[in-house]
């Protein structure tokens, strides 16, 4: 590890007040459009068009009960942690984010009648406080803080900024396929969110819930900044590619994708492969590492190049619908490893680096299958199973719980009704039951955990 004295650096940028009053000025557009969409319009599509410009989002709000969990976070993303993880400790009852409410706008125009100039951006934020989801903020809070008494925290690619979702621009053609500038979700999350029986719900998805699968290893790949995407369709086939410059400071490593897929009548199935050289995964510093004169408002890093291949799937037979995916994910040391000092994700000062972690290759298996019925038009029942399973890639083979490089497994069974009182509009209930083992349990309070769920979501 590579330790950065308080005295050497400064925090770099976070986001500032401008950046606040940038997201009351998209509140207030978002309600401009609103109110100026003719009602001939809305009866139209359905939708909150105006001039080629799209009001889009949605709100999600959940009562849980945690066999184990931790205070609610005003940063975090998922707000709680419904799965078991490493921060969960005493039972808790509160309110927290069932999946990710966000607003965005997206745009249109036709430039001729065979091209379009296409944008999009979208914010997330917590539905609990109103703050924009920010991971690395959650684990500055627990900087230097006593595990029992941690709140919910765990990095993201959502850090804080105005538009912590997407915010790419491009141009699309129906012959020719979609180029999209910025910054990108990847294949590997476009192809999770397809093939997700539980849709991604932090309340009832393993994938959904820690991100890792979706960033192809790490979370914060989940969406990449400065990125190209291009995506191609003709009939039942599909293609795509993304590239990733890799040369800002949040993001200094390259990354490349490639996806294919098949849409045929009540069967689909992708394949994505993934490669992200220098891939930063942020946690809390220590007691230990603050009072060496560490910057309190600063964070660890380990850092990795990861190779994925992922394949998801799906079938519809009348009221069933069969789910399934896998995902190899292999983690190395970085090929040019990073030193202390650089600004990550949003803006925050990474102070200690690491990267040696992976003395040999750590290989992470992710696998899940699920079910859906519609019992009624309105009304649909999911059960779902998900599974990690890591191996031992420490310079000392093992398979307990002494350290997190030891082999281990994660299993997730969950239910969920859902109903829908409208198109926008429908609420849900269910249960997670999650266990950790072996170097996957390393440095928990508790292995297992459970979550009864009830929520409502508004989608527009």
């Amino acid at each position: 590890m590579v330790p950065l004295a308080r005295e050497s650096r400064t925090r770099s940028s976070r986001p500032t007040p401008k950046s606040r009053v940038a997201l009351r000025q998209l509140f207030v557009l978002a309600a401009g459009i609103a109110a100026t969409v003719p009602l001939r319009a809305l009866a139209a599509d359905d939708s909150l068009t105006w001039n080629g410009i799209t009001l889009y989002g949605a709100f999600d709000i959940a009562l849980v009960h945690e066999q184990h969990g931790s205070p609610l976070s005003q940063d975090y993303d998922k707000g709680v942690p419904w799965l078991i993880s490493k921060t969960s400790n005493k039972p808790i009852t509160t309110l927290g984010p069932g999946n990710q409410s966000r607003i965005g706008l997206r745009g249109k125009e036709s430039i001729n009648d065979s091209l379009d100039f296409i944008f999009n951006v979208e914010t997330g934020f917590s539905t609990t406080s109103g703050k924009l989801s920010d991971g690395p903020a959650s684990l500055i809070h627990n900087n230097g803080v006593a595990q029992v008494n941690q709140t919910s925290a765990s990095d993201s690619s959502r850090a804080g900024q105005l538009f912590n979702g997407v915010a790419n621009a491009g141009l699309s053609s129906k012959e020719f396929g979609t180029l999209t500038a910025g910054r990108n979700a990847n294949f590997t999350a476009d192809t999770i969110s397809k093939f997700d029986p539980m849709n991604t719900a932090f309340a009832f998805s393993l994938i959904g819930f820690s991100s890792t699968a979706a960033g192809g290893g790490n979370t914060e790949n989940a969406r990449l900044d400065d990125s190209l995407k291009y995506v191609w369709k003709h009939d039942i086939f599909h293609a795509g590619a993304l590239y990733q410059f890799g040369k800002s400071d949040s993001s200094p490593g390259e990354a490349w994708q490639g996806n294919v897929g098949v849409d045929y009548g009540p069967f689909a199935i992708d394949g994505v492969y993934a490669h992200k050289k220098d891939s930063i995964s942020l946690g809390s510093l220590s007691a230990s590492q603050l009072s060496s004169g560490l910057a309190r408002e600063s964070l660890a890093a380990t850092i990795s190049d990861n190779t994925a291949y992922t394949l998801g799937a799906s079938y519809t037979n009348g009221p069933f619908k069969l789910f399934g995916g896998y995902e190899h994910i292999k983690y190395e040391n970085p090929d040019l490893p990073l030193s202390a000092g650089f600004s990550g994700l949003g803006g925050y000062l990474v102070s200690v680096v690491n990267n040696a972690a992976f003395p040999n290759p750590k290989t992470l298996q992710v696998s899940w299958i699920g079910l859906r019925y519609l019992i009624t038009p309105n009304l649909d029942i999911t059960g779902a199973a998900y599974h990690y399973d890591q191996n031992a890639y420490g310079a000392t083979k093992c398979s307990t719980n002494a350290a997190s490089n030891c082999s281990g497994d994660e299993n997730v069974f969950s239910v969920r009704l859902d109903y829908r009182f409208s198109k926008r509009f429908d609420a849900y209930a269910g249960a997670a039951y999650s266990k950790v083992r072996g170097g996957l349990s390393s440095g928990f309070l508790y292995t297992s955990n459970v979550d009864p769920t009830i929520g409502i979501r508004f989608q527009f």
